[in-house]
């Protein structure tokens, strides 16, 4: 039996995970209704590689609704490097919003540094 899996990680930003997709070189997202295995959901829809299913973020609830069937439909670390990639953008749109630059180096564990520098926008 199939499970649906609600995770509370906020994606609320289109903007953010539009460039976190181009990041991770996916297909853009698409904003439509669609059937998981036993259920629907709506929102901006995001292929992830080699999943059965798309990813959906609610940017309203900023909830992700996706069916991976603890694994067997997809691997959970794309949805992991997903995740991180939308939170780095986040807060590089943000940080420039605000007229700060931002540099990023990614560490030798996979973790990213964002380094923003206040008051200087590149």
């Amino acid at each position: 039996m199939s499970h649906i899996v609600t995770i509370t990680t906020e994606i609320r930003d289109p903007i953010a995970l539009q460039a976190s997709c181009r990041r991770l070189r996916l297909d853009e997202p698409v904003f439509k209704t669609v059937k998981l295995f036993s259920d629907e959901a709506t929102g901006h829809c995001v292929q992830l590689p080699r999943w059965r299913y798309p990813v959906v973020c609610d940017t309203e609830s900023g909830t992700v609704q996706f069916d991976n069937f603890n694994g067997r439909w997809g691997e959970p670390c794309e949805l992991e490097r997903l995740m991180q990639a939308y939170a780095c953008e986040k807060v590089k749109l943000e940080a420039r919003r605000q007229g700060h630059s931002v540099t990023e180096r990614t560490l030798n564990d996979g973790a990213i540094r964002l380094t923003i520098q206040v008051g200087e926008a590149t």
